[in-house]
């Protein structure tokens, strides 16, 4: 077979060795690209699946853990929450605005195969520095790829009713070849009406409803599997376009045939296409499936059977129906002005056979393409980078002036503030939304005014976190404080946090050091998720995240996106980020006497110009203390917020910045410690907490009950003033300027 052509399916040579001894024959051109696309990394996890296993799956509380379409976990007697998150990177990279629209819509779909009603999204962004566009080589600006990324992403939500009602957004540079565009979706659902992607028995009908399909999309798993070159702009046409107004009508389609009882198992088309949908569907029901391909509508003319297999057109899905259904769903699905047809059934031969216009085009175990694919135990080497970053001293850095460095930070594209970017979504659709974006964990009430309707007296808190700087600096813990710090901005929100979902976006496999990252980081992860009791219920891995140049090969940092969701008993019990009025008392909670580290941290990259140090161990149980403290507390306690990206003075900084009007601080934080060490750190674990004077000592005798650190640094004022002493340093700047500053930079760069 010619390398070229395997190329092209990104098979090597041993793989198709390996197929051709599965098939006992060589594949034909349409086999070869179904084993191509079901195959590719992006579907099959070869690289990472042993790694994957490490994960905590299971809790009571968990409905579907991994496996399916998305994890589901109970909030009620009745109610349930379906999610997860997955990457869209590469093609947000060839086509910013279609690439991201695309991944809001396959990730919307996801959650409707569950049988849930997609309720609100959230997206994970990281860009190059946009300050250093027009000095790349080889490497498109970044502005340009933020601004079109945004735009699909609230082009997409907007027009399909679900609301964008938080996330993150980070710029560094080792993402400017390869942003990072990850797309999480929930859903609501009666916990005993969950839908799985397989059918109930042989015989059933396998019908497809949503769009007609095209020639879009097509190699979009094989590309997606691959690194980027000076050839990456001939896989433009790889990537799919979307179409949000279809998109909601497919919505409530399925959503009325799941109601009506008409279906029995559904899964949308994603990676791999018609290929993909039909032989998973297969392999998780333990049947195999029959297809003909002269029944698929198209939009497109002279398609042939492979064109047809591995489109990735937007908006379809597969039903498992009954025959004496199948009309009823056909009918629903013309009402929605929907594409529709019974384009197979399930067998009891294990195996997907191909028809078109009586030609039989394929015939191949369903366990070869999906069971039989091969895992990789790639070698592993500790990162030689390591060597130089971890024998960073800091307190070799020079001293610096201290008002300066904290509007620097503050001001940084990293830290400042996102409104830019989350006024373009329309968060509030569907009214649910009790706590927007802007804070530590977005905040959703479970009702949905619609047949049948969802009216739980429970709210949702939902909060994403992936600092690839840390991770990079050490895998193990840097994977830990991932998890760690998704879920504290649950907790901190006020609710009990149940699971996480995540993406794990890393480099080129094939490089050992990047698979040492990944083996170490996942074991952070997991024991994270295990001291926490948050399990990993979903999620996505999306490896070669590598840009080729003529003289270099740029791995993005190790990623992982964790999006954690929690429960809170009602609305009102959130508690918000922000100052409530002047007056009230500021307090550390936590770690507050241990020893400040600026490793790693945003102080040291943007100030100093370092990326270095080591990452030192969380402490996990003080966490847990935290989560107790704050839940048990949360009727005396007025605001909260962690301290993380940006370190202590940004935490105590962006809660006086509201939207109406601006607090002023008095803050005297005694410490023994540098003052810019103390300010910038990002590694303790901490909560800015603040509370009427009248509660101050209840809440100091409950954090000392707790083990916990306890530290009273300052009050709310209303002069717009920062009055700051931290150790022997005092200085004062005006609350208004530093808000206009951390406000209006992000503005500046992308508008």
């Amino acid at each position: 077979m010619d390398e070229k052509v395997l190329s092209a399916h990104g098979l090597t040579l041993d793989e198709y060795r390996r197929i051709v001894e599965l098939l006992g024959r060589e594949p034909n051109e349409v086999e070869l690209g179904i084993f191509g696309a079901l195959w590719s990394e992006h579907c099959s996890y070869k690289s990472s699946k042993p790694f994957l296993k490490v994960f905590p799956t299971e809790a009571p509380w968990v409905l579907q853990g991994p496996g399916e379409n998305a994890g589901v976990v109970e909030i009620d007697d009745k109610y349930a929450v379906a999610f997860k998150i997955e990457s869209h990177n590469h093609p947000s990279y060839i086509e910013p605005f279609h690439g991201a629209a695309t991944g809001v819509g396959g990730i919307i779909r996801d959650i409707l195969s569950m049988g849930a009603r997609p309720v609100c999204a959230f997206d994970s962004l990281r860009f190059g520095d946009v300050r250093k566009d027009g000095t790349r080589e080889g490497i498109k600006d970044a502005k340009p790829i933020a601004q079109g990324v945004v735009k699909g992403i609230g082009f997409y939500g907007n027009c399909i009713g679900v609301p964008t009602i938080g996330g993150e957004v980070v710029f560094d540079e080792v993402y400017a070849g390869n942003p990072l565009v990850n797309a999480f979706c929930l859903g609501i659902l009666e916990k005993d009406k969950m839908f799985r992607a397989r059918a109930m028995k042989v015989g059933q009908k396998m019908v497809m409803v949503g769009s007609a399909t095209g020639r879009d999309g097509i190699h979009g798993a094989t590309m997606a599997s691959a690194e980027f070159s000076e050839e990456t702009e001939d896989k433009r046409p790889t990537v799919q376009i979307g179409d949000p107004f279809f998109g909601k009508r497919l919505v409530e389609c399925t959503l009325e045939v799941m109601q009506k009882g008409l279906i029995e198992g559904c899964q949308d088309f994603g990676a791999a296409g018609l290929a993909g949908s039909t032989s998973e569907f297969g392999a998780k029901s333990g049947m195999g499936v029959r297809v003909y391909l002269e029944n698929v509508p198209l939009r497109e003319g002279n398609m042939t059977p492979y064109e047809i297999l591995l489109s990735e057109s937007q908006e379809r899905m597969l039903y498992a129906v009954d025959d004496d259904k199948v009309d009823q769903v056909l009918q629903t699905a013309k009402w929605y002005g929907l594409e529709a047809a019974v384009i197979g059934e399930t067998t009891d031969t294990g195996r997907m056979e191909v028809f078109y216009k009586g030609e039989k085009v394929a015939d191949l175990p369903i366990s070869a393409i999906v069971d039989e694919a091969p895992v990789y135990d790639r070698p592993r080497k500790k990162p030689q980078y390591l060597q130089e970053t971890e024998a960073f001293d800091q307190e070799s850095l020079a001293e610096v002036d201290l008002k300066e460095a904290i509007r620097k930070v503050i001001s940084s594209p990293t830290i400042a503030k996102k409104e830019w970017v989350y006024r373009q979504y329309d968060h509030e659709v569907g009214i649910n939304t009790v706590v927007k974006p802007g804070s530590d964990a977005a905040v959703l009430r479970v009702k949905w005014a619609v047949k049948p309707e969802i009216n739980s007296e429970k709210a949702v808190a939902i909060a994403s976190d992936g600092n690839g700087r840390w991770v990079y600096l050490n895998p193990y813990e840097g994977g830990k404080r991932v998890v760690a710090e998704a879920v504290r901005n649950v907790y901190v929100s006020g609710a009990k946090p149940l699971a996480i979902t995540d993406c794990l976006n890393w480099g080129n496999p094939e490089n050992p050091e990047i698979m040492w990252q990944f083996e170490q980081a996942t074991k952070g992860m997991a024991d994270a998720c295990r001291e926490l009791n948050t399990p990993v219920i979903s999620g996505n891995v999306s490896l070669y995240n590598e840009t080729v140049l003529p003289d270099r090969r740029v791995n993005v940092y190790p990623t992982p996106t964790v999006v954690a969701v929690g429960v809170l008993d009602k609305p009102e019990d959130a508690i918000p980020s922000f100052y409530r009025q002047a007056g009230d008392v500021v307090i550390l909670i936590g770690d507050v006497e241990q020893k400040p580290v600026v490793n790693g941290s945003e102080y040291l990259k943007e100030v100093h110009g370092k990326v270095a140090g080591k990452i030192p161990p969380i402490n996990l149980e003080t966490e847990k203390k935290l989560m107790e403290f704050i839940r048990s507390n949360r009727d005396r306690i007025k605001s909260a917020h962690d301290v993380s990206d940006g370190g202590l003075i940004t935490a105590l900084l962006e809660p006086a910045f509201l939207d109406e009007k601006t607090f002023g601080l008095e803050l005297n934080i005694d410490t023994d410690y540098r003052p810019d060490f103390e300010l910038f750190d990002e590694m303790r674990s901490i909560v800015v907490i603040t509370a009427e004077e009248k509660d101050v000592p209840y809440l100091e005798a409950k954090a000392r009950e707790g083990a916990l650190g306890f530290k009273v640094v300052g009050k709310v004022v209303e002069k717009p003033e920062l009055s700051l002493k931290v150790g022997k340093t005092e200085l004062k700047d005006s609350m208004e300027e530093l808000k206009a500053l951390w406000e209006n930079s992000l503005p500046k760069l992308l508008d």
